[in-house]
């Protein structure tokens, strides 16, 4: 069945062949692989086969499919229908039409790039990723773009990354007697970490619904400290849930691989398979769109909040990153003797080096409102940037450093006691949880993106700074330099960023103080240093990003950090005074009449277990409507969202406040009975699925 519907509802290259002639088809690789545009004659004749194709499959409509810096996907349909004259319609779509699209540009956030009465931006074809059909129409991925020409979306700079790191990646391999690559490729895959709560509860909860998490809740008495939902037996309701996903998935070509249930009770986990970082990207957005509706066919909803329920853990998106070759090399891979495989270790002292020198720009890529939830938590790693390797490749990068020989480990079989149980080898490193960015066999896993943000980012920022590194390399390399002097240095000078102990350990935060790693804690503390001089540089000089695109996207990060914290302030104002307060004080009536009936039939030895119950729950009361007023107050008083001031005064001043208030609602929701509160609990919302 798989492979019947596998990539069904994709135009790839095997369903072109049936509809675009082989001179075309060449002429359409030979530009990708050049970076040439593609000729209207060519354009017209796989827009042409493109139109049969989806009208085959059952589209009318086909949309420029674009990633803009809201950070979620955007379409216009337009019908394939064009008037013949004569009353009747024909079905219709040129190369024209494919290669681009004029979208309003000034209702996406563009950072004052692009003023609300200069509407005009356009979108233009990304042939590297195939279109695809969903929901009736024919999706095409465009890059989106001004009229002046400054990229609006998360898609462009990713393409432009990827050509930085071909180039130098090309320039390191060529000195390193490589002559047979032709081209190099950072791949990707993310983990998708998600929740499933029942729809007709969601919707009981005004700041799931406006919010995409929980403001307020009290922890139940078990959460996931039995251990018995990670990797446990999947409910049926998640399950059809699941393999209905699934479905939905292979058919547009997004390679699913892994599914099963995460730490915390409802939430579960979607891994694919690698593909190259521009499909990764578009694939993990339409992975997104995919779960949501899926989820709604079930009367559930898919949370991707980072943090929806307070107590448990949260949801991340782990990025496996490396680099291919054509010939389908994996560069970061060991072998059997890492220690003498150069390559592999050049590769290696450019990520650690890279990560050490824009250690800070990395941990800009996952700042925002959602993560600051998360980072730092049990569950997820520390706002400290560091690189796990392991025992084995540590050993290899002391010998490198102190310049002495590596006589290497024995790995041994695993043996558990049991004589019928095949031989299984034990592998070199063990896992390390705790670490934002861990070396993993073949690869790099970058922990610290959240469940709901784009890879785009992450993965952009990855490939410059290894880019930037390896330019360095070449650049040696050019003046005649030593190889192994070259990766000796830069793991001399960047060893700081190693570490294989545990994050979550106090003594690591003084450790790393010590050796210089910036802690860069919340977004607010994160965003002051995005637009450094060492940054804007880097990105200008790879022709990824300019100054006036950093800034743009700085200014778009501010704005909307302060504006989810303020969303999120007045809906928690709202549901306290519309519906908490209120509750309680219904409450605090019924105790008061028990309490006053009680003295009519027992006078003064009436117990009075009510009174200090109706005590207590009125101070919590008096406390909330306190609390209300001030953040009232702190919100008319809020800077404009223009400037870092303004980010910090929203974590400093709002947010912490907003903790202040859960609080005290958490306290009160302990003491209410359920019939009373006016929203579902935790307990109901976590253990309904």
């Amino acid at each position: 069945m798989i492979k019947e519907i596998y990539a069904s509802q994709v135009f790839t290259d095997k369903t072109m062949k049936e509809y675009v002639s082989p001179a075309h088809i060449e002429e359409y690789h030979r530009c990708i692989e050049s970076g040439k545009s593609l000729p209207m004659e060519t354009a017209n004749a796989i827009a042409d086969g493109m139109k049969k194709w989806a009208v085959k499959m059952g589209a009318t409509h086909y949309t420029h499919w674009f990633q803009p810096l809201n950070g979620g996907t955007a379409e216009k349909h337009e019908s394939f229908i064009e008037p013949d004259g004569d009353g009747s319609v024909i079905m219709e779509f040129s190369g024209k039409e494919l290669v681009k699209g004029e979208p309003d540009a000034s209702s996406f956030p563009s950072g004052g790039l692009r003023a609300t009465f200069e509407a005009r931006g356009y979108s233009a074809w990304d042939p590297t990723s195939y279109a695809f059909i969903n929901d009736g129409s024919l999706c095409i991925p465009t890059m989106f773009f001004s009229y002046s020409g400054e990229s609006l979306d998360k898609k462009t700079p990713l393409l432009r990354s990827m050509q930085a790191l071909n180039r130098q990646a090309l320039r390191v391999l060529s000195h390193l007697g490589d002559k047979q690559t032709k081209s190099v490729t950072p791949m990707a895959g993310a983990e998708q970490e998600y929740f499933l709560i029942d729809k007709d509860m969601y919707l009981l909860r005004e700041d799931l619904r406006i919010c995409g998490r929980t403001l307020f809740g009290s922890k139940p008495p078990k959460t996931q400290e039995l251990d018995d939902h990670y990797f446990g037996s999947i409910k049926p309701r998640v399950s059809a849930f699941m393999k209905d996903l699934e479905t939905e998935l292979w058919k547009l070509g997004v390679p699913a691989k892994t599914k099963h249930n995460e730490v915390a009770p409802s939430q579960h986990e979607m891994a694919p398979i690698y593909s190259d970082c521009n499909r990764a990207n578009d694939q993990n957005q339409l992975t997104m769109n995919i779960m949501r509706r899926v989820a709604d066919r079930h009367n559930l909803v898919c949370v991707l909040a980072e943090k929806p329920f307070y107590g448990v853990n949260g949801s991340g998106k782990h990025n496996n990153w490396s680099i291919v070759t054509d010939r389908g090399e994996n560069l970061f891979s060991p072998g059997k003797t890492p220690a003498q495989n150069a390559r592999f270790l050049t590769f290696l002292a450019a990520f650690i080096g890279a990560v050490d020198d824009y250690q800070d720009l990395l941990r800009c890529t996952v700042a925002y409102a959602g993560n600051d939830n998360r980072l730092g938590g049990n569950e997820a790693p520390p706002a400290i940037i560091s690189v796990f390797i392991g025992d084995e490749l540590q050993g290899v990068v002391d010998s490198i450093i102190n310049d002495s020989s590596y006589s290497g480990t024995t790995v041994k079989p695993i043996k558990v006691g049991v004589d019928s149980m095949p031989l299984i080898p034990r592998d070199t490193t063990d896992r390390n949880r705790t670490s934002p960015i861990a070396f993993t066999g073949n690869k790099f896993e970058f922990r610290m993106p959240g469940s709901g943000q784009s890879i785009a980012g992450p993965n952009t920022m990855l490939n410059t700074m290894v880019a930037e590194k390896l330019s360095q390399f070449a650049d040696a390399l050019d003046k005649g330099e030593d190889i192994h002097h070259i990766v000796r240095s830069e793991l001399l000078s960047h060893s700081r960023i190693i570490f294989n102990g545990n994050g979550y350990d106090k003594a690591w935060l003084e450790e790393a103080e010590k050796r210089g790693l910036s802690n860069l804690r919340t977004t607010a503390d994160a965003l002051e240093c995005y637009l450094t001089e060492k940054n804007v540089s880097l990105l200008e000089k790879h022709r990824v990003m300019s100054r006036t695109e950093m800034a743009a996207r700085d200014e778009i990060h501010i704005e909307k950090y302060c504006s989810v914290i303020s969303i999120e302030a007045n809906t928690l104002m709202d549901m306290v005074r519309r519906e908490i307060i209120p509750a309680v004080s219904l409450y605090q009536g019924i105790l008061c009449n028990t309490v006053s009936g009680r003295l009519q039939v027992l006078g003064s030895d009436a117990p009075d277990v009510e009174t200090k119950l109706c005590k207590e729950l009125a101070t919590y009361n008096c406390k909330l409507s306190q609390y209300l007023a001030e953040l009232e107050k702190k919100l008319e008083s809020a800077p404009p969202a223009t400037s870092y001031k303004a980010s910090r005064y929203y974590r400093e001043e709002i947010f912490s406040l907003m903790e202040n208030i859960r609080k005290v609602v958490d306290e009160e929701e302990k003491l209410i009975p359920d019939k009373y509160w006016p929203y579902p609990s935790f307990r109901r919302l976590l253990f309904s699925v």
